[in-house]
């Protein structure tokens, strides 16, 4: 089986393949505690994993992005420690296997590239499309790929969780809240006024710079969103094509594909 791990900053997110050509059998998030220690992660992997009937030793091959460095060691030494390997640690200058356009490919975050390479092979490839692919996470990535499968650039923003904890930090009178769909655009209280203006404040972001980047691209590029917000807010705009929860993961496994004769 393959195990497959991704460090992000809000959520380490875990999934299992029955191997590297197979669909994704099980898949966990763990939150992101940058002080825990190779141990603790080794107890909660192993845990899970034993919890669906996969043992250390099913586990014939690894492979992890992170972007988190503080737990980029500690993660490595847990696979060490626990599963008795060495993964494979996605460097997308180095074994991605995409072309990488940015001025520096080095500053390319591996999710962002794992993403690409994902949503390339799967909607990309076969019609000869380039494709956005909308990763909200903690922060919300717009990346571009061409149709070529080149990495091409794309754009940083904050979460909506992020602007919501702005508010609350910089805005004495403001509570905190969480991100969710309110029932109309006009509010009626703070909590509801602030509710629409971050979602549906974000909607339009997301749809404006969708719009921009497809003018930019030309052609007709195919949108594929990913992370946490995902399903919440696809639904709200048409410029979304796609939705895959598992988007990462799945990009994972081609990347181990692509490097497990090395």
């Amino acid at each position: 089986m393959l195990l497959a791990i991704d460090v992000g900053n809000t959520n380490i997110v875990i999934g299992v393949f029955r191997d590297a050509e197979s669909e994704l059998l099980h898949s966990w998030r763990l939150t992101t505690l940058r002080e825990r220690t190779a141990d603790e992660l080794g107890m909660l992997v192993t845990n899970l994993c034993q919890h669906h009937g996969v043992t250390p030793e099913d586990i014939t091959g690894i492979v992890m992005a992170s972007v988190v460095p503080p737990l980029t060691s500690t993660m490595l030494a847990m696979v060490r420690n626990y599963f008795g390997g060495t993964p494979l640690n996605v460097e997308p200058a180095v074994n991605g296997g995409m072309p990488i356009l940015y001025d520096n490919p080095s500053e390319v975050g591996a999710d962002r590239v794992v993403n690409g390479i994902a949503a390339y092979e799967e909607y990309g490839r076969r019609d000869e499309r380039s494709v956005i692919v909308v990763d909200f996470g903690t922060a919300t990535t717009f990346d571009a790929i061409s149709a070529k499968g080149e990495y091409l650039g794309g754009v940083i923003c904050p979460g909506p969780q992020i602007s919501a904890d702005a508010l609350f930090q910089r805005a004495a009178r403001l509570p905190r809240i969480d991100v969710r769909k309110p029932d109309r655009v006009i509010g009626r209280t703070t909590v509801e006024s602030m509710q629409a203006g971050l979602f549906w404040g974000y909607v339009d972001m997301v749809e404006g710079l969708v719009r921009r980047m497809r003018a930019e691209l030309g052609g007709n590029p195919v949108v594929v969103a990913t992370g946490g917000l995902a399903v919440l807010v696809a639904p709200e705009t048409t410029l979304i094509d796609h939705v895959e929860t598992e988007l990462t993961l799945r990009g994972l496994r081609i990347v181990w594909q692509r490097n497990r004769g090395a």
